[in-house]
Protein backbone atom coordinates (compact mmCIF):
# COMPACT_ATOMS: atom_id res chain seq x y z
CA UNK A 1 0.00 0.00 0.00
CA UNK A 2 1.59 3.33 -1.04
CA UNK A 3 2.02 6.06 1.52
CA UNK A 4 -0.83 8.59 1.59
CA UNK A 5 -0.21 11.62 -0.58
CA UNK A 6 0.27 15.06 0.94
CA UNK A 7 -2.90 17.19 0.96
CA UNK A 8 -3.61 20.24 -1.11
CA UNK A 9 -4.41 23.52 0.52
CA UNK A 10 -7.46 23.25 2.80
CA UNK A 11 -9.68 25.08 0.31
CA UNK A 12 -9.33 22.26 -2.20
CA UNK A 13 -9.94 18.53 -2.42
CA UNK A 14 -7.26 16.45 -0.70
CA UNK A 15 -5.18 14.92 -3.48
CA UNK A 16 -1.84 13.41 -4.23
CA UNK A 17 0.53 14.12 -7.04
CA UNK A 18 0.33 11.84 -10.04
CA UNK A 19 1.67 8.32 -9.90
CA UNK A 20 2.34 6.03 -12.81
CA UNK A 21 1.35 2.41 -13.19
CA UNK A 22 2.12 -0.28 -15.63
CA UNK A 23 -0.78 -0.62 -17.98
CA UNK A 24 -0.53 -4.38 -17.90
CA UNK A 25 0.29 -6.80 -20.72
CA UNK A 26 0.05 -5.30 -24.20
CA UNK A 27 1.13 -6.23 -27.65
CA UNK A 28 4.43 -4.51 -28.44
CA UNK A 29 3.44 -1.09 -29.77
CA UNK A 30 5.38 1.23 -32.07
CA UNK A 31 6.65 3.29 -29.14
CA UNK A 32 8.24 0.28 -27.48
CA UNK A 33 9.82 -0.88 -30.71
CA UNK A 34 11.23 2.57 -31.36
CA UNK A 35 12.88 3.33 -28.01
CA UNK A 36 16.36 3.96 -29.48
CA UNK A 37 14.81 6.23 -32.11
CA UNK A 38 13.20 8.36 -29.40
CA UNK A 39 16.59 9.07 -27.86
CA UNK A 40 18.22 9.92 -31.18
CA UNK A 41 15.40 12.25 -32.20
CA UNK A 42 15.41 14.01 -28.85
CA UNK A 43 19.09 14.81 -29.33
CA UNK A 44 18.86 15.88 -32.95
CA UNK A 45 15.50 17.63 -33.45
CA UNK A 46 15.20 21.39 -34.06
CA UNK A 47 18.85 22.06 -33.41
CA UNK A 48 18.83 25.78 -34.22
CA UNK A 49 15.69 26.80 -32.35
CA UNK A 50 16.81 28.42 -29.05
CA UNK A 51 13.51 27.45 -27.44
CA UNK A 52 14.16 23.74 -27.94
CA UNK A 53 17.66 23.10 -26.65
CA UNK A 54 18.24 19.82 -24.81
CA UNK A 55 17.05 19.67 -21.25
CA UNK A 56 18.16 17.98 -18.08
CA UNK A 57 19.25 14.72 -19.66
CA UNK A 58 21.90 16.56 -21.67
CA UNK A 59 23.05 19.31 -19.29
CA UNK A 60 22.49 18.10 -15.74
CA UNK A 61 26.15 17.16 -15.33
CA UNK A 62 27.32 20.62 -16.41
CA UNK A 63 27.30 23.55 -13.98
CA UNK A 64 24.55 26.03 -14.68
CA UNK A 65 25.92 29.42 -15.63
CA UNK A 66 24.62 32.76 -14.39
CA UNK A 67 21.45 34.19 -15.84
CA UNK A 68 22.10 36.11 -19.05
CA UNK A 69 21.57 39.83 -19.28
CA UNK A 70 18.08 40.68 -20.42
CA UNK A 71 16.73 43.34 -22.75
CA UNK A 72 13.07 43.47 -21.68
CA UNK A 73 10.28 44.74 -23.87
CA UNK A 74 8.36 47.94 -23.24
CA UNK A 75 6.05 47.86 -20.21
CA UNK A 76 2.38 47.14 -20.76
CA UNK A 77 -0.54 48.90 -19.09
CA UNK A 78 -2.56 45.93 -17.93
CA UNK A 79 -6.25 46.09 -17.15
CA UNK A 80 -7.45 43.65 -14.51
CA UNK A 81 -9.03 40.59 -16.09
CA UNK A 82 -12.49 39.61 -14.90
CA UNK A 83 -10.96 36.90 -12.74
CA UNK A 84 -8.44 39.30 -11.19
CA UNK A 85 -11.14 41.89 -10.56
CA UNK A 86 -13.30 39.30 -8.82
CA UNK A 87 -10.47 38.04 -6.61
CA UNK A 88 -9.39 41.58 -5.76
CA UNK A 89 -12.90 42.50 -4.60
CA UNK A 90 -13.06 39.34 -2.50
CA UNK A 91 -9.73 40.08 -0.81
CA UNK A 92 -10.46 43.78 -0.27
CA UNK A 93 -13.73 43.21 1.55
CA UNK A 94 -13.32 39.67 2.90
CA UNK A 95 -16.78 38.83 1.65
CA UNK A 96 -18.54 37.03 -1.17
CA UNK A 97 -20.19 39.95 -2.95
CA UNK A 98 -22.24 40.04 -6.12
CA UNK A 99 -20.28 41.54 -9.02
CA UNK A 100 -22.34 42.84 -11.95
CA UNK A 101 -21.45 42.07 -15.55
CA UNK A 102 -18.34 43.70 -17.00
CA UNK A 103 -16.94 43.76 -20.51
CA UNK A 104 -15.54 40.33 -21.51
CA UNK A 105 -11.84 39.65 -21.69
CA UNK A 106 -10.04 39.14 -25.00
CA UNK A 107 -7.10 36.82 -25.49
CA UNK A 108 -3.79 37.25 -27.29
CA UNK A 109 -1.95 34.03 -28.11
CA UNK A 110 -4.62 32.29 -26.04
CA UNK A 111 -3.82 34.24 -22.85
CA UNK A 112 -6.39 36.62 -21.39
CA UNK A 113 -3.56 38.24 -19.44
CA UNK A 114 -1.96 39.32 -22.72
CA UNK A 115 -5.27 40.54 -24.08
CA UNK A 116 -5.65 42.73 -20.99
CA UNK A 117 -2.44 44.52 -22.05
CA UNK A 118 -3.67 45.37 -25.53
CA UNK A 119 -7.41 46.02 -25.39
CA UNK A 120 -9.06 49.28 -24.41
CA UNK A 121 -12.28 49.88 -22.52
CA UNK A 122 -15.29 51.10 -24.49
CA UNK A 123 -17.58 53.87 -23.34
CA UNK A 124 -20.11 51.19 -22.40
CA UNK A 125 -17.39 49.37 -20.49
CA UNK A 126 -16.76 52.50 -18.43
CA UNK A 127 -20.44 52.60 -17.53
CA UNK A 128 -20.28 48.95 -16.48
CA UNK A 129 -17.32 49.68 -14.19
CA UNK A 130 -19.27 52.55 -12.62
CA UNK A 131 -22.31 50.38 -12.04
CA UNK A 132 -20.18 47.59 -10.59
CA UNK A 133 -18.33 49.97 -8.24
CA UNK A 134 -21.55 51.44 -6.86
CA UNK A 135 -23.21 48.02 -6.54
CA UNK A 136 -20.24 46.56 -4.68
CA UNK A 137 -19.87 49.63 -2.43
CA UNK A 138 -23.55 49.50 -1.51
CA UNK A 139 -23.24 45.83 -0.55
CA UNK A 140 -20.19 46.58 1.61
CA UNK A 141 -21.89 49.25 3.70
CA UNK A 142 -25.03 47.09 4.03
CA UNK A 143 -23.20 43.90 5.00
CA UNK A 144 -22.25 43.99 8.71
CA UNK A 145 -19.26 41.68 8.40
CA UNK A 146 -17.81 43.47 5.38
CA UNK A 147 -18.41 46.90 6.92
CA UNK A 148 -17.01 45.82 10.26
CA UNK A 149 -13.82 44.56 8.63
CA UNK A 150 -13.44 47.87 6.82
CA UNK A 151 -14.10 50.32 9.67
CA UNK A 152 -11.00 50.97 11.75
CA UNK A 153 -12.58 53.87 13.60
CA UNK A 154 -15.96 54.83 15.02
CA UNK A 155 -17.37 57.84 13.15
CA UNK A 156 -18.60 60.67 15.32
CA UNK A 157 -21.15 61.67 12.72
CA UNK A 158 -21.92 61.95 9.04
CA UNK A 159 -19.20 64.58 8.58
CA UNK A 160 -16.31 62.84 10.40
CA UNK A 161 -13.59 63.64 7.90
CA UNK A 162 -10.79 62.13 9.99
CA UNK A 163 -12.49 58.74 10.19
CA UNK A 164 -13.36 58.85 6.48
CA UNK A 165 -9.75 59.63 5.64
CA UNK A 166 -8.49 56.79 7.82
CA UNK A 167 -10.85 54.20 6.33
CA UNK A 168 -10.53 55.25 2.70
CA UNK A 169 -6.77 55.76 2.93
CA UNK A 170 -6.31 52.20 4.19
CA UNK A 171 -8.68 50.78 1.57
CA UNK A 172 -6.98 52.77 -1.18
CA UNK A 173 -3.59 51.45 -0.08
CA UNK A 174 -4.75 47.88 -0.67
CA UNK A 175 -6.83 48.55 -3.78
CA UNK A 176 -4.28 50.76 -5.56
CA UNK A 177 -1.35 48.62 -4.39
CA UNK A 178 0.65 51.63 -3.20
CA UNK A 179 0.61 54.42 -0.64
CA UNK A 180 -1.79 57.23 -1.40
CA UNK A 181 -0.66 60.85 -1.38
CA UNK A 182 -2.15 63.24 1.17
CA UNK A 183 -4.03 64.96 -1.64
CA UNK A 184 -5.56 61.68 -2.85
CA UNK A 185 -6.72 60.80 0.65
CA UNK A 186 -8.16 64.28 1.17
CA UNK A 187 -10.16 64.18 -2.06
CA UNK A 188 -11.64 60.79 -1.19
CA UNK A 189 -12.49 61.88 2.36
CA UNK A 190 -14.00 65.18 1.16
CA UNK A 191 -16.21 63.29 -1.30
CA UNK A 192 -17.41 60.93 1.43
CA UNK A 193 -18.09 63.78 3.88
CA UNK A 194 -19.94 65.85 1.28
CA UNK A 195 -22.26 62.98 0.40
CA UNK A 196 -22.58 61.82 4.00
CA UNK A 197 -23.47 65.29 5.28
CA UNK A 198 -26.07 65.79 2.56
CA UNK A 199 -27.60 62.39 3.29
CA UNK A 200 -27.17 62.54 7.04
CA UNK A 201 -25.33 59.19 7.04
CA UNK A 202 -21.62 58.44 7.33
CA UNK A 203 -22.15 55.12 5.59
CA UNK A 204 -23.80 56.77 2.59
CA UNK A 205 -20.75 58.94 2.14
CA UNK A 206 -18.44 56.00 2.70
CA UNK A 207 -20.25 54.12 -0.07
CA UNK A 208 -19.33 56.82 -2.60
CA UNK A 209 -15.75 56.93 -1.36
CA UNK A 210 -15.45 53.17 -1.87
CA UNK A 211 -17.00 53.46 -5.33
CA UNK A 212 -14.52 56.18 -6.26
CA UNK A 213 -11.62 53.92 -5.29
CA UNK A 214 -13.00 51.03 -7.34
CA UNK A 215 -13.62 53.20 -10.43
CA UNK A 216 -10.13 54.65 -10.41
CA UNK A 217 -7.60 53.59 -13.06
CA UNK A 218 -5.28 53.06 -10.09
CA UNK A 219 -7.43 50.03 -9.21
CA UNK A 220 -8.49 48.87 -12.66
CA UNK A 221 -5.02 49.00 -14.25
CA UNK A 222 -1.61 47.72 -13.29
CA UNK A 223 0.95 50.43 -13.95
CA UNK A 224 4.59 49.33 -14.37
CA UNK A 225 6.79 52.30 -15.30
CA UNK A 226 9.88 51.22 -13.40
CA UNK A 227 12.54 53.58 -12.10
CA UNK A 228 15.20 55.49 -13.99
CA UNK A 229 15.60 56.42 -17.65
CA UNK A 230 17.69 53.60 -19.10
CA UNK A 231 16.70 50.82 -21.49
CA UNK A 232 16.38 48.43 -18.53
CA UNK A 233 14.50 49.89 -15.59
CA UNK A 234 13.85 48.03 -12.33
CA UNK A 235 10.28 47.90 -11.09
CA UNK A 236 9.51 49.83 -7.94
CA UNK A 237 8.79 47.86 -4.81
CA UNK A 238 5.04 48.31 -5.15
CA UNK A 239 5.05 47.50 -8.86
CA UNK A 240 6.99 44.33 -8.14
CA UNK A 241 4.66 43.40 -5.28
CA UNK A 242 1.67 43.77 -7.60
CA UNK A 243 3.27 41.71 -10.36
CA UNK A 244 4.18 38.99 -7.85
CA UNK A 245 0.78 38.78 -6.18
CA UNK A 246 -1.16 38.64 -9.42
CA UNK A 247 1.16 35.91 -10.70
CA UNK A 248 0.98 33.70 -7.61
CA UNK A 249 -2.44 34.63 -6.15
CA UNK A 250 -4.30 36.14 -9.11
CA UNK A 251 -5.15 38.98 -6.75
CA UNK A 252 -3.85 42.05 -4.94
CA UNK A 253 -0.93 42.02 -2.48
CA UNK A 254 -1.64 41.52 1.20
CA UNK A 255 -0.38 43.91 3.87
CA UNK A 256 2.79 41.89 4.49
CA UNK A 257 3.79 42.05 0.84
CA UNK A 258 3.04 45.78 0.66
CA UNK A 259 5.17 46.28 3.78
CA UNK A 260 8.06 44.43 2.12
CA UNK A 261 7.63 46.71 -0.88
CA UNK A 262 7.62 49.82 1.30
CA UNK A 263 10.72 48.97 3.36
CA UNK A 264 12.74 47.88 0.31
CA UNK A 265 13.29 44.27 1.35
CA UNK A 266 11.28 43.04 -1.65
CA UNK A 267 13.90 44.52 -3.96
CA UNK A 268 16.60 42.20 -2.62
CA UNK A 269 17.13 38.66 -3.88
CA UNK A 270 16.57 37.16 -0.45
CA UNK A 271 13.52 39.28 0.29
CA UNK A 272 11.88 38.56 -3.05
CA UNK A 273 12.48 34.82 -2.78
CA UNK A 274 11.14 34.77 0.78
CA UNK A 275 7.95 36.53 -0.28
CA UNK A 276 7.52 34.32 -3.34
CA UNK A 277 7.78 31.17 -1.24
CA UNK A 278 5.43 32.63 1.39
CA UNK A 279 2.82 33.34 -1.26
CA UNK A 280 3.22 29.85 -2.73
CA UNK A 281 2.66 28.31 0.71
CA UNK A 282 -0.58 30.26 1.19
CA UNK A 283 -3.95 28.73 0.21
CA UNK A 284 -4.45 31.59 -2.23
CA UNK A 285 -1.71 30.09 -4.40
CA UNK A 286 -4.40 27.67 -5.57
CA UNK A 287 -6.18 30.59 -7.23
CA UNK A 288 -3.00 31.68 -8.97
CA UNK A 289 -2.13 28.24 -10.30
CA UNK A 290 -5.67 27.53 -11.43
CA UNK A 291 -6.00 30.82 -13.31
CA UNK A 292 -2.62 30.41 -15.00
CA UNK A 293 -3.50 27.01 -16.42
CA UNK A 294 -7.06 27.99 -17.18
CA UNK A 295 -5.57 30.57 -19.53
CA UNK A 296 -2.74 28.42 -20.89
CA UNK A 297 -5.06 25.52 -21.75
CA UNK A 298 -7.95 27.80 -22.78
CA UNK A 299 -10.31 26.33 -20.21
CA UNK A 300 -12.23 29.61 -20.04
CA UNK A 301 -13.87 28.49 -23.31
CA UNK A 302 -15.69 25.77 -21.38
CA UNK A 303 -18.29 28.41 -20.49
CA UNK A 304 -19.29 28.71 -24.15
CA UNK A 305 -19.03 25.04 -25.05
CA UNK A 306 -21.60 23.94 -27.65
CA UNK A 307 -22.48 20.31 -28.45
CA UNK A 308 -25.37 19.13 -30.56
CA UNK A 309 -27.74 17.33 -28.17
CA UNK A 310 -29.16 15.29 -31.04
CA UNK A 311 -25.72 13.82 -31.72
CA UNK A 312 -24.36 13.78 -28.17
CA UNK A 313 -27.31 13.09 -25.92
CA UNK A 314 -25.04 12.97 -22.87
CA UNK A 315 -23.85 16.55 -23.41
CA UNK A 316 -24.98 19.27 -20.99
CA UNK A 317 -23.72 22.66 -19.75
CA UNK A 318 -22.74 20.98 -16.49
CA UNK A 319 -20.45 18.56 -18.32
CA UNK A 320 -18.19 21.41 -19.39
CA UNK A 321 -18.03 22.78 -15.86
CA UNK A 322 -17.18 19.35 -14.47
CA UNK A 323 -14.50 18.81 -17.11
CA UNK A 324 -12.78 22.11 -16.33
CA UNK A 325 -12.77 21.38 -12.60
CA UNK A 326 -11.27 17.93 -13.14
CA UNK A 327 -8.35 19.40 -15.07
CA UNK A 328 -7.74 22.22 -12.60
CA UNK A 329 -7.82 19.85 -9.62
CA UNK A 330 -5.36 17.55 -11.38
CA UNK A 331 -2.98 20.42 -12.14
CA UNK A 332 -3.30 21.81 -8.64
CA UNK A 333 -2.49 18.41 -7.13
CA UNK A 334 0.61 18.10 -9.28
CA UNK A 335 1.93 21.64 -8.83
CA UNK A 336 1.01 22.35 -5.21
CA UNK A 337 0.35 18.89 -3.76
CA UNK A 338 3.75 17.26 -3.86
CA UNK A 339 5.65 19.24 -6.49
CA UNK A 340 6.05 16.34 -8.90
CA UNK A 341 7.43 16.31 -12.42
CA UNK A 342 5.25 18.64 -14.51
CA UNK A 343 5.40 16.23 -17.44
CA UNK A 344 3.43 13.68 -15.43
CA UNK A 345 0.41 15.79 -16.28
CA UNK A 346 0.38 13.99 -19.63
CA UNK A 347 0.82 10.45 -18.30
CA UNK A 348 -0.79 10.20 -14.86
CA UNK A 349 -3.68 7.84 -14.20
CA UNK A 350 -4.74 9.78 -11.13
CA UNK A 351 -7.56 12.25 -11.61
CA UNK A 352 -10.67 13.73 -9.96
CA UNK A 353 -14.21 12.98 -11.02
CA UNK A 354 -17.74 13.77 -9.98
CA UNK A 355 -20.67 11.49 -10.71
CA UNK A 356 -21.11 12.93 -14.20
CA UNK A 357 -17.50 12.33 -15.24
CA UNK A 358 -17.40 8.94 -13.53
CA UNK A 359 -20.30 7.82 -15.73
CA UNK A 360 -18.59 9.22 -18.83
CA UNK A 361 -15.30 7.47 -18.03
CA UNK A 362 -16.85 4.22 -16.86
CA UNK A 363 -15.29 4.34 -13.39
CA UNK A 364 -16.95 4.22 -9.96
CA UNK A 365 -18.03 7.53 -8.43
CA UNK A 366 -16.19 7.76 -5.12
CA UNK A 367 -18.40 10.44 -3.60
CA UNK A 368 -22.11 11.26 -4.02
CA UNK A 369 -21.40 14.99 -4.22
CA UNK A 370 -18.48 16.97 -5.56
CA UNK A 371 -15.19 15.51 -6.75
CA UNK A 372 -13.23 12.53 -5.52
CA UNK A 373 -9.85 11.14 -6.45
CA UNK A 374 -9.68 8.04 -8.64
CA UNK A 375 -7.00 6.05 -10.40
CA UNK A 376 -7.97 5.32 -13.98
CA UNK A 377 -7.77 1.62 -14.93
CA UNK A 378 -4.71 0.26 -16.71
CA UNK A 379 -6.80 -1.09 -19.57
CA UNK A 380 -9.09 1.91 -20.00
CA UNK A 381 -7.08 3.70 -22.68
CA UNK A 382 -7.40 7.03 -20.84
CA UNK A 383 -4.75 8.87 -18.87
CA UNK A 384 -3.28 12.33 -18.41
CA UNK A 385 -4.55 15.66 -19.70
CA UNK A 386 -5.25 14.24 -23.14
CA UNK A 387 -7.62 11.65 -21.72
CA UNK A 388 -9.59 14.26 -19.81
CA UNK A 389 -12.91 15.56 -21.03
CA UNK A 390 -11.77 19.21 -21.02
CA UNK A 391 -9.22 18.69 -23.79
CA UNK A 392 -11.36 16.25 -25.76
CA UNK A 393 -14.51 18.38 -25.54
CA UNK A 394 -12.87 21.69 -26.44
CA UNK A 395 -10.81 20.33 -29.30
CA UNK A 396 -13.81 18.87 -31.13
CA UNK A 397 -16.68 20.09 -33.24
CA UNK A 398 -20.27 20.45 -32.11
CA UNK A 399 -21.22 17.23 -33.89
CA UNK A 400 -17.98 15.23 -34.12
CA UNK A 401 -14.42 14.76 -32.97
CA UNK A 402 -11.62 16.69 -34.68
CA UNK A 403 -8.18 15.25 -35.32
CA UNK A 404 -7.07 18.62 -36.69
CA UNK A 405 -8.09 20.63 -33.63
CA UNK A 406 -6.62 18.11 -31.22
CA UNK A 407 -3.36 17.90 -33.13
CA UNK A 408 -3.17 21.67 -33.47
CA UNK A 409 -3.61 22.11 -29.71
CA UNK A 410 -0.61 19.92 -29.03
CA UNK A 411 1.49 21.68 -31.65
CA UNK A 412 0.62 25.25 -30.71
CA UNK A 413 -0.24 25.14 -26.99
CA UNK A 414 1.80 22.28 -25.56
CA UNK A 415 4.84 22.52 -27.86
CA UNK A 416 4.63 26.21 -28.92
CA UNK A 417 5.05 25.41 -32.59
CA UNK A 418 3.55 27.50 -35.37
CA UNK A 419 0.98 26.15 -37.81
CA UNK A 420 0.82 27.92 -41.20
CA UNK A 421 -2.44 29.67 -41.96
CA UNK A 422 -4.51 27.90 -44.65
CA UNK A 423 -4.84 29.56 -48.07
CA UNK A 424 -7.79 31.93 -48.24
CA UNK A 425 -9.64 29.96 -50.90
CA UNK A 426 -8.93 26.42 -49.71
CA UNK A 427 -11.86 24.04 -49.24
CA UNK A 428 -11.71 22.77 -45.65
CA UNK A 429 -14.75 20.51 -45.89
CA UNK A 430 -14.27 16.86 -44.92
CA UNK A 431 -16.26 14.27 -46.90
CA UNK A 432 -19.22 12.63 -45.19
CA UNK A 433 -18.74 9.07 -43.99
CA UNK A 434 -19.73 6.36 -46.43
CA UNK A 435 -19.12 2.66 -46.99
CA UNK A 436 -15.67 3.25 -48.48
CA UNK A 437 -14.56 5.87 -45.91
CA UNK A 438 -16.27 5.15 -42.59
CA UNK A 439 -13.52 6.49 -40.29
CA UNK A 440 -12.14 9.99 -39.92
CA UNK A 441 -8.66 8.74 -40.81
CA UNK A 442 -9.89 7.66 -44.21
CA UNK A 443 -11.83 10.87 -44.78
CA UNK A 444 -8.82 13.02 -43.90
CA UNK A 445 -6.67 11.47 -46.58
CA UNK A 446 -7.93 14.16 -48.95
CA UNK A 447 -6.29 16.84 -46.82
CA UNK A 448 -3.03 14.97 -46.56
CA UNK A 449 -2.75 14.52 -50.32
CA UNK A 450 -3.97 17.98 -51.38
CA UNK A 451 -0.93 20.33 -51.57
CA UNK A 452 -3.05 23.28 -50.44
CA UNK A 453 -4.01 21.46 -47.25
CA UNK A 454 -0.99 19.28 -46.54
CA UNK A 455 1.17 22.10 -45.17
CA UNK A 456 -1.05 22.36 -42.11
CA UNK A 457 -2.65 18.95 -41.87
CA UNK A 458 0.56 16.94 -42.00
CA UNK A 459 1.55 18.81 -38.82
CA UNK A 460 -1.71 18.25 -36.99
CA UNK A 461 -3.66 15.23 -38.24
CA UNK A 462 -1.10 12.44 -37.59
CA UNK A 463 -1.13 13.58 -33.95
CA UNK A 464 -4.85 14.23 -33.61
CA UNK A 465 -5.84 10.86 -35.09
CA UNK A 466 -4.29 9.33 -31.99
CA UNK A 467 -7.38 10.51 -30.08
CA UNK A 468 -9.99 8.96 -32.36
CA UNK A 469 -10.88 6.41 -29.70
CA UNK A 470 -12.59 9.38 -28.00
CA UNK A 471 -15.63 10.93 -29.59
CA UNK A 472 -16.63 14.60 -29.49
CA UNK A 473 -17.65 14.48 -25.81
CA UNK A 474 -14.77 12.26 -24.66
CA UNK A 475 -16.56 8.89 -24.61
CA UNK A 476 -14.38 5.88 -25.35
CA UNK A 477 -15.08 3.98 -28.57
CA UNK A 478 -13.30 1.33 -30.61
CA UNK A 479 -15.28 1.66 -33.83
CA UNK A 480 -16.66 4.45 -35.99
CA UNK A 481 -19.57 3.71 -38.30
CA UNK A 482 -18.92 0.02 -37.75
CA UNK A 483 -15.23 0.16 -38.75
CA UNK A 484 -12.36 -0.43 -36.31
CA UNK A 485 -10.54 2.77 -35.39
CA UNK A 486 -6.79 2.96 -36.04
CA UNK A 487 -5.42 5.45 -33.49
CA UNK A 488 -1.75 5.08 -34.38
CA UNK A 489 0.36 7.96 -35.60
CA UNK A 490 3.60 9.78 -35.02
CA UNK A 491 4.82 13.01 -33.48
CA UNK A 492 7.94 14.42 -35.12
CA UNK A 493 8.95 10.96 -36.28
CA UNK A 494 8.26 9.20 -32.99
CA UNK A 495 5.47 6.62 -33.52
CA UNK A 496 2.71 5.75 -31.10
CA UNK A 497 -0.04 3.15 -31.10
CA UNK A 498 -2.79 5.15 -29.41
CA UNK A 499 -3.56 8.08 -27.13
CA UNK A 500 -2.07 6.26 -24.14
CA UNK A 501 1.33 6.08 -25.79
CA UNK A 502 0.98 9.56 -27.28
CA UNK A 503 0.85 11.00 -23.77
CA UNK A 504 4.30 9.56 -23.09
CA UNK A 505 5.66 10.81 -26.43
CA UNK A 506 4.46 14.34 -25.66
CA UNK A 507 5.81 14.18 -22.11
CA UNK A 508 9.28 13.32 -23.43
CA UNK A 509 9.24 15.90 -26.23
CA UNK A 510 12.02 18.45 -25.85
CA UNK A 511 9.69 21.40 -26.46
CA UNK A 512 7.41 20.70 -23.49
CA UNK A 513 9.60 22.41 -20.90
CA UNK A 514 10.56 25.45 -23.01
CA UNK A 515 6.96 25.92 -24.10
CA UNK A 516 5.61 25.95 -20.55
CA UNK A 517 8.40 28.34 -19.59
CA UNK A 518 7.33 30.69 -22.37
CA UNK A 519 3.66 30.58 -21.32
CA UNK A 520 4.57 31.38 -17.72
CA UNK A 521 6.87 34.24 -18.70
CA UNK A 522 4.25 35.83 -20.94
CA UNK A 523 1.57 35.41 -18.29
CA UNK A 524 3.77 36.93 -15.58
CA UNK A 525 5.02 39.92 -17.59
CA UNK A 526 1.81 40.59 -19.51
CA UNK A 527 3.42 40.79 -22.93
CA UNK A 528 5.08 38.75 -25.64
CA UNK A 529 8.77 38.26 -25.07
CA UNK A 530 11.25 40.38 -27.02
CA UNK A 531 14.19 38.93 -28.93
CA UNK A 532 16.41 40.23 -26.15
CA UNK A 533 14.64 37.96 -23.66
CA UNK A 534 15.09 34.68 -25.53
CA UNK A 535 18.46 33.87 -23.86
CA UNK A 536 16.75 34.27 -20.49
CA UNK A 537 13.94 31.94 -21.54
CA UNK A 538 16.53 29.36 -22.57
CA UNK A 539 18.22 29.73 -19.18
CA UNK A 540 14.93 29.36 -17.32
CA UNK A 541 14.04 26.30 -19.40
CA UNK A 542 17.38 24.74 -18.55
CA UNK A 543 16.74 25.32 -14.85
CA UNK A 544 13.27 23.80 -15.19
CA UNK A 545 14.80 20.62 -16.63
CA UNK A 546 17.55 20.49 -13.99
CA UNK A 547 14.93 20.70 -11.23
CA UNK A 548 13.22 17.58 -12.56
CA UNK A 549 10.49 19.78 -14.03
CA UNK A 550 9.21 20.94 -10.66
CA UNK A 551 6.84 23.73 -11.56
CA UNK A 552 7.20 25.52 -8.23
CA UNK A 553 10.94 25.83 -8.90
CA UNK A 554 10.23 27.32 -12.32
CA UNK A 555 7.89 29.85 -10.71
CA UNK A 556 10.52 30.99 -8.21
CA UNK A 557 13.25 31.02 -10.85
CA UNK A 558 11.10 33.21 -13.08
CA UNK A 559 10.21 35.60 -10.26
CA UNK A 560 13.89 36.07 -9.37
CA UNK A 561 14.91 36.73 -12.97
CA UNK A 562 15.67 40.21 -14.23
CA UNK A 563 13.01 39.72 -16.88
CA UNK A 564 10.35 39.62 -14.16
CA UNK A 565 11.88 42.44 -12.11
CA UNK A 566 12.51 44.98 -14.87
CA UNK A 567 10.82 46.69 -17.80
CA UNK A 568 12.15 48.26 -20.98
CA UNK A 569 11.80 51.78 -22.29
CA UNK A 570 8.40 53.42 -22.61
CA UNK A 571 7.09 53.79 -26.14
Amino acid sequence: MPAPAPPLHPARVAAAGPVQRDRGPRAPGPLRRAAPLVTLLALAACGDDPATKPGATDTAAEPRGPAPEVAPGSPALRRLTLSQYTHAIRDLFAADLYIPQLEPDNDVEGLLSLGASTTSVSAYGVELYETAALTIAEQVVETPDALGALLSCTPSGAGDVACAAEVLGALGHRAWRRSLTDDEVSRLADLAVAVGTADGSFNAGLMYGIAAILQSPNFLYRVEHGEGDGPVRPLTGHELATRLSFLLWNSIPDEALLAAAADGSLLTDAGLEAEARRLLADPRASDGVRNLFEEVYHLYHMDSLVKDPLVFTYASPELGQSAREETLLSIEALVLGDGGDFRELFTTQRTFVDRRLAALYGVPAVTPEGFGEVTLPDDGGRRGLFGQASFLLLQSHATSSSATRRGKFIRTVVLCQDIPAPPADVDTAIPEADATSPTLRQRLETHLTNPSCAGCHTLTDPIGLGFENFDGIARWRTTENGATIDASGDLDGVPFADAWELGEVVAQHERVGPCMTRHLYRYGTGRLESSGEQPLLDWLSDGFARSGYRFSDLLVDTVLSDGFRTVGELQ
